[in-house]
């Protein structure tokens, strides 16, 4: 196997950041138009004390959108919150040094390319988190620790402001997929129990998901493919008590022009391989629930969302 010790790790002073803190986004009202019926389902789910669940991708974050976030989370619109790794690294960098993000194309070229030792960090937090609690997950450790630690800019941290609110951020890792897994002080079990433990978390906030809503912005993989499988446990425990969860509404919004989004394709078409259509819009609605596909950006869909939901509950 590959001796970690011969890598050089370098601080993150030397690194040129591609996003600063101060590109974060201001709470400003934008046009909720597009976001009006997801907004509806998302009061109703509420006030029904149904989850809404909210699954993103690293994008999510590089796009400036902390301050929506937190606020939907303080005002009681989001249950859980369902991230991958890349996620967690730019909310602790954010929160840390006010910077994240670094240019693959420049630092592969000599192999630095995640090589931070302040990164790192996250590493050991979730090393000595799996050694004093075996049931914590992924996301309250980091969240706890950015929350209570030394962190000058932890105002935009959505994992901090998830702890202090309560609210789960489940993580949701592939082994190798995050420039921590890198590092000399990975340990491989306690990133795979950490995880683990927040996917039976995913799955306990998927059983309250009749009559809710769960929404995917920018995540093609991962979420998919974790919530498929949490759905399943779920109907599966319900059943046996005979219960149904099939009325909630998917949400994706993302960049592809889909098409028609209420048939699913043939396996000729490459829209067939976007998992969020079949998966998330059609198969696992497809007893009762309905999907909704929204293009756009990021930066305009999250803002959007917040002034809908903001607009109908004032």
């Amino acid at each position: 196997m590959f001796d970690r010790r011969r890598l050089r790790l370098l601080p993150l002073s030397q690194r040129t950041h591609d996003m600063s803190a101060e590109t974060i986004l201001p709470l400003t009202a934008r046009d909720g138009s597009k976001f009006m019926e997801t907004a509806r389902d998302i009061i109703a789910a509420r006030q029904s004390g149904s989850s809404v669940i909210l699954m993103i991708g690293g994008h999510v974050l590089r796009s400036g959108v902390q301050r929506y976030l937190i606020n939907m989370m303080e005002a009681g619109f989001i249950s859980c919150i369902a991230v991958n790794g890349a996620v967690v690294i730019h909310d602790y960098e954010l929160a840390l040094i006010a910077a994240t993000t670094e240019s693959v194309a420049h630092y592969i070229k000599d192999g630095q390319f995640g090589l931070w030792t302040e990164t790192g960090q996250i590493n050991d937090i979730i090393n000595s988190a799996y050694e004093s609690d075996k049931h914590i997950g992924f996301g309250e450790a980091v969240g706890r620790a950015v929350f209570e630690g030394n962190f000058a800019h932890k105002n935009i941290s959505i994992l901090a402001a998830a702890f202090r609110l309560k609210i789960p951020v489940t993580v949701h890792v592939g082994i190798g997929y995050d420039i921590i897994h890198e590092h000399p002080n990975c340990d491989g079990a306690a990133t795979g129990a950490l995880s683990y433990n927040d996917f039976l978390k995913f799955v306990s906030v998927v059983q309250r998901l009749d009559g809710g809503v769960l929404m995917s912005f920018g995540s093609a993989v991962m979420a998919p493919e974790v919530f498929l499988k949490a759905l399943s446990m779920a109907r599966n425990a319900a059943s046996q008590e005979n219960r149904r969860i099939t009325n909630f509404t998917t949400v994706v919004c993302d960049l592809h022009d889909l098409g028609d989004t209420n048939t699913e394709p043939s396996k000729d078409c490459a829209a067939y391989y976007f998992r969020p259509l079949k998966t998330l819009l059609l198969r696992t609605v497809a007893d009762g629930g309905r999907g909704r596909y929204i293009r756009a950006a990021h930066a305009e869909s999250i803002p959007a969302l917040w002034s809908a939901i903001r607009e109908l509950s004032e």
